[in-house]
């Protein structure tokens, strides 16, 4: 891949090859059609982790342990052509090693007995339907009904085979296993109400059940954001059997940056006709964000400049002259614009006059790549399936009745535009959407249903109707945000992380920047010094297991067919160069590839010269492979061989920190990722916050009040204040006590979504990881020198309040230097308790608990004052 894959990215593709692996023998050996879907928010990275899967599905894996399948064939099928257009770029853009010729799109030319192994077909609803070419000849109902005519309808062009008989003879066809992925899944699963929308069901349904002698495809997979329609169709159908569903956790995606933090809503404060206002609104709020990518962009000396973007979203019958005024009051407040920056993406596909303007058609999977387009006009097509991370404001003329096309919208605008969060800049981790035609409560239910999330828009991080932009107060110190920036944050660790993948990737970071010159020729010089120790220590095991995979040891049965009796016979055979190469490839998966390879030729180099004896060099390649391939047998080598891999990196990460820190921030970045590809919680830095949204008002039922506000806060607005709204009165006690405080200075509200400016902490829950975020960090001066308070409001009442604060004291056992008090609070009978988790006692108590209230109630805790 040439993308490194997020954490839940890889754990996504590592279970649905294994239930594709399953689908292939449950198929080849039983006969048994299955099915099974991958369920991640917009903005998750489907495509990727795709791509990712047939990689290794076509070419093997040793990273996810999987073995090619040689007859895998992948038919990719939508209900949209251009959809298929963009995933089809995706594909190649994501994978080194599935080449533009195995991506074949189905086109009404194609005629082929049947599929080719190891590609991809891109079919869409219509070239399936009853008038298209590819099935012209094939439909039984029309062949009934010719059958007694003289001269039933030949195939056209004297096509030798239709895409039915194509898909028939494919999986009819033992070497062959044939995959079918729906995307955007739970569409054509059922709940049509037209006609169109019906043939898409029956043609999806075909080919998941079979259809006259053509049988259902024998491996199924569906994706989509939500894919209960699929889950439930495919429960019905009961002629496959389900495998296990592949779900994305939503909050991981979130915190992995590929989509937006923030939805900012701005409606207008009255009723009546405001579109000429919020659309000079909008279109300040395109300026200020292409200036400010600008800015982004020469800080941080970036080659690729993000080119916002604005959409017009218009109702399925715009008014013309309606949209021409908007244009006009766009140009007139952005002089600076093109005049041919506005372009559309209307059904018919023609140029579309607008007032006094002609906007010309523009393909919606183009719409990303062509930076001349500012101004998108679109009905709804721009919502199935399509996105665009550029789009940065939406102006929306839909009628307030119209919820559910913005909300699709909005699913389809909140991908990150360098597909990471920029550190610390709410700025640019936001969406605008304007809404002329709303009222508030008509935004309140839109909130509503992007919360819960639907079928294309996830629930993001925040949504904010009534907001101030604060940024860093000028009262506060270098010393102040330099002890902010200290503290230790925490990640969450990854399942299946491989300690040896994690040094080459820092090997290779630490080269492209010029901060460790050979570091990859260097790292796999540890590595091998490493394993040579390991030799030493345990040559004479290793001797045993370098045998077993020399020789090749059996039974054999004879019978005696007269005393119908029976004995077994050992056998040894030697290895050949296939058992040989077998073990060796599993041993490789210990120590990874890359690291096997140069072992390898570090071995063999101390028998024999490459140069001077080429032949006594290869034989000594073989002897090293057979050593590599015993020492993979080694039970202990595993942890062994990890241990040195993760020591090393530690201490590359610790020694060249200031290094990195003084890199751009896409490049911190790739680090940042490199960090948390551990098995174990990781510590990184904070990020200091430079723009930050927060409501200023708060909503319940049909209430809206007033936040209210804060001084002495890191963040405020341009009269020093910063509003924050506590769930329960004992949280705003605690700033009010710490506020008092001797020497006290400044207070910090952790936000409780993910981020570089964030504090996350570890905890464990039912076996997994998790990231809890305390509430309060307060700073203060003592002795000259800036110390730093963590406290945090504990509600007791959820379930998951003990081991949020086992995690808390299992960090503060690591990091209690990095603080003057670590302090958690709850609230027992109307009392504030404290407990200090400083102290040695009360972390062992914590770490015995059965239960939270007792700990607070009890002898270790304090009245909190």
């Amino acid at each position: 891949m040439k993308f490194t894959l997020k954490d839940y990215q890889r754990d996504a593709v590592r279970d649905s090859l294994a239930n594709l692996r399953k689908a292939r023998r449950l198929w080849h050996s039983e006969a048994d059609k299955t099915a099974f879907s991958l369920t991640a928010v917009t903005g998750a990275g489907k495509t990727v982790m795709a791509a990712a899967t047939f990689e290794a599905l076509f070419h093997g894996d040793d990273e996810f342990e999987f073995d090619a399948d040689p007859g895998a064939v992948v038919i990719w099928f939508s209900d949209d052509p251009s959809l298929n257009e963009q995933t089809r770029f995706r594909i190649i853009e994501a994978s080194d090693r599935i080449n533009y010729t195995d991506l074949v799109v189905v086109e009404n030319t194609f005629n082929r007995q049947r599929f080719e192994a190891g590609k991809i077909y891109f079919l869409n609803t219509q070239k399936l339907g009853k008038n298209s070419l590819l099935v012209r000849g094939h439909d039984i109902e029309e062949l009934q009904t010719k059958a007694d005519t003289t001269f039933p309808e030949m195939r056209p062009d004297l096509r030798a085979y239709t895409i039915w008989d194509t898909i028939q003879n494919t999986i009819e066809d033992p070497d062959l296993t044939l995959y079918l992925v729906l995307d955007e899944a739970h569409r054509g699963m059922g709940a049509q109400t037209t006609a169109g929308q019906n043939a898409k069901s029956t043609i999806v349904q075909r080919l998941i059940n079979g259809y006259g002698s053509v049988p259902g495809i024998p491996a199924v997979w569906g994706i989509s954001a939500t894919v209960e329609r699929f889950n439930k169709a495919i429960e019905s159908a009961g002629n496959q059997i389900k495998l296990p569903n592949v779900v994305v956790d939503a909050i991981k995606v979130q915190e992995s940056g590929l989509i937006k933090d923030i939805i900012l809503l701005d409606i207008p404060d009255d009723t009546g006709d405001f579109d000429t206002v919020l659309v000079r609104r909008a279109t300040d709020k395109l300026k200020e964000c292409t200036l400010a990518w600008a800015e982004y962009a020469k800080q941080q000396e970036e080659a690729h400049v993000v080119v916002p973007l604005m959409v017009l979203q218009v109702p399925n019958t715009p008014d013309p002259d309606e949209l021409g005024r908007a244009l006009d009051t766009i140009f007139q407040r952005y002089p600076e614009l093109s005049a041919a920056s506005v372009a559309h993406v209307f059904g018919d596909h023609t140029t579309q006059r607008f007032g006094n303007r002609d906007v010309p058609y523009i393909e919606p999977q183009r719409v990303q790549e062509s930076t001349w387009v500012r101004v998108l006009i679109a009905k709804d097509a721009i919502s199935t399936g399509w996105d665009c991370p550029r789009a940065e404001v939406m102006v929306s003329f839909r009628a307030a009745s119209d919820k559910t096309h913005i909300t699709q919208l909005l699913g389809r605008m909140v991908r990150s535009p360098l597909a990471r969060r920029i550190p610390g800049n709410d700025r640019l981790n936001a969406v605008d959407c304007l809404l002329p035609k709303f009222n508030r409560k008509t935004v309140e239910q839109v909130v509503d249903v992007l919360m819960s999330g639907d079928d294309s828009a996830p629930p993001p991080g925040r949504i904010l109707i009534d907001y101030a932009e604060v940024q860093p107060n000028p009262a506060a110190s270098v010393a102040v945000w330099s002890a902010f920036e200290a503290l230790p944050s925490q990640t969450r660790p990854q399942r299946g992380a491989k300690p040896a993948k994690r040094l080459t990737a820092l090997a290779h970071e630490l080269a492209s920047d010029d901060i460790l010159t050979g570091a990859g020729k260097l790292a796999h010089a540890e590595m091998h010094i490493a394993l040579d120790e390991f030799q030493t220590e345990n040559e004479a095991k290793i001797k045993a297991k370098r045998e077993s995979v020399l020789v090749v040891d059996g039974k054999t049965v004879k019978a005696d067919l007269q005393g119908k009796g029976r004995s077994l016979e050992e056998f040894w055979e030697d290895a050949d160069v296939a058992v040989i190469d077998d073990a060796y490839r599993r041993a490789s998966r210990v120590f990874s590839p890359d690291i096997s390879r140069t072992y390898v030729d570090h071995l063999a180099s101390k028998v024999a010269e490459r140069e001077k004896d080429p032949e006594e060099f290869l034989d000594a390649i073989v002897e090293a492979r057979v050593s590599v391939a015993g020492l993979g047998l080694m039970m202990e080598v595993q942890a062994y061989f990890d241990g040195k891999a993760e020591t090393l990196a530690k201490a590359w990460l610790a020694k060249y920190a200031a290094q990195i820190k003084a890199l751009s921030d896409d490049r911190k970045e790739s680090y940042r990722q490199i960090v948390e590809m551990s098995t174990d919680p990781q510590d990184v830095d904070l990020v200091k916050p430079e723009a930050r949204y927060e409501a200023t008002k708060a909503r319940e039922n049909d209430k809206v009040t007033v936040l209210p506000t804060w001084t002495n806060h890191l963040l405020c607005d341009q009269y020093g204040k910063y509003p924050a709204e506590f769930k329960s009165g004992w949280e705003s006690t605690v700033v009010e006590t710490e506020a008092k405080r001797h020497c006290f200075a400044f207070w910090y509200r952790n936000p409780p979504q993910p981020g570089q400016s964030s504090l996350g902490i570890a905890y464990q829950e039912g076996g997994q990881y998790k990231i809890v975020r305390p509430d309060f960090l307060f700073f203060a001066e003592q002795d000259s020198k800036v110390v730093v308070d963590l406290v945090d409001p504990h509600g007791l009442h959820l379930a998951d309040a003990l081991p949020k604060l086992q995690g808390l004291a299992v960090y503060t056992e690591n990091h209690a230097n990095a603080y003057r008090r670590i302090e958690s609070v709850a609230e027992i009978k109307g009392k504030l308790r404290v407990l200090d988790l400083k102290r040695q006692d009360v972390r062992d108590a914590i770490s015995s608990a059965q239960e939270v209230v007792g700990l607070f109630s009890g002898g270790l805790a304090d009245d909190y004052q």
